[in-house]
């Protein structure tokens, strides 16, 4: 039986390729630098399954080609907001994700960015670099304390419970949090976190701010000038989970007035590009998306992958499907 014919639309890990053509038919492009949409187009209409990454737009000019032969999207990322899930599921195109395997990679790069904004890292680093440190002194470079403070999560899905978890039991901080459902008491009491009933009152409650909600129409740009304007001048703000969530240029506009402390952002509105006024600040930690990025995360996303399309082929209900 001739085996199905998949795309990767970018480099997987070396160990996810090699088992996926055990199984499959495998194109890979090799140039690793995102498709056009006339070549995600093209690849929709030759091969059985496309697995696409966040740097892929699948909108519907991609899937309303005339003879689309893909059957299936497996996106290799949990969020799927570039892949247009209503003209998917209106021509009858599975899309799948990977869950789970993300949440302590990017729990733990969270703390990393708090860490790294309150205690000026990236800027004490390129101050030595650049061969400015003079020596230790007294009032050189101060940050500010992390542990016992208030850390403030939007968003409490696996990523946000995870972030809670490390840093009540391991920074002894106090949790609150804002999520649009109602979180059951048996969760809050793990970290001991409290459940505030909107967001402004969050805002401007806590040290620190950490986004773990989905990008949406919703929550487009819900971090704005408005709503940094609530937050503390000695707070800073954190985002790993999409771009889209805060208006960057509200963000420099807050940092130019002192509206906050600092920030730390590890995805951004126009990925690769960055908002100029974020590239020459030194209250941001900037990073370029590494959420996930550890060989055991992306090993495990590529191999969920797998384990979706495999079901797929064989007539069987993908645990990932999202449509």
């Amino acid at each position: 039986m001739k085996k199905p014919v998949l795309m990767l639309t970018r480099r997987w890990p070396e160990e996810v390729e090699i088992n996926l053509l055990k199984h499959f038919e495998v194109v890979v492009n090799k140039d690793d630098i995102p498709l056009t949409q006339d070549a995600l187009k093209e690849a929709f209409c030759s091969y059985d399954a496309v697995l696409t990454t966040v740097t892929d737009r699948i909108d519907d000019n991609v899937l309303s080609a005339d003879k689309l032969r893909t059957k299936l999207i497996g996106n290799f990322g949990v969020g799927f907001n570039h892949i247009d899930i209503k003209a998917a599921k209106t021509l009858g195109v599975v899309v799948t994700n990977t869950p789970d395997v993300v949440t302590n990679a990017t729990a733990d790069l969270t703390l990393a960015l708090l860490l790294a904004a309150a205690r000026r890292l990236g800027a004490g680093e390129r101050h030595l670099r650049e061969g400015n440190w003079s020596g230790w002194r007294p009032t050189h470079m101060l940050g500010r304390d992390f542990s016992g403070r208030t850390l403030g999560i939007v968003g409490f899905g696996r990523i946000g419970q995870a972030t809670a978890r490390r840093a009540h039991h391991g920074f002894g901080m106090k949790i609150k949090i804002y999520s649009r459902s109602p979180v059951p008491s048996e969760i809050l009491s793990l970290t001991n976190s409290e459940q505030l009933p909107c967001l402004d009152t969050l805002l401007s409650s806590v040290d620190f701010v950490s986004l773990h909600c989905p990008a949406n129409n919703e929550n487009t740009h819900m971090i704005n000038l408005n709503r940094l304007r609530k937050m503390k001048p000695t707070a800073f703000l954190v985002n790993t989970a999409r771009g889209s969530l805060v208006n960057e240029k509200d963000l420099v506009t807050a940092l130019d007035s002192g509206l906050i402390a600092g920030a730390g952002l590890d995805v951004f509105e126009a990925e690769p590009r960055i908002y100029p006024g974020l590239m020459k600040r030194r209250d941001v930690v900037l990073l370029p998306h590494l959420g996930s990025a550890t060989i055991e995360t992306r090993n495990a996303m590529g191999l969920r992958v797998l384990e979706n399309a495999l079901a797929f082929f064989s007539g069987r209900q993908p645990p990932d499907r999202v449509v």
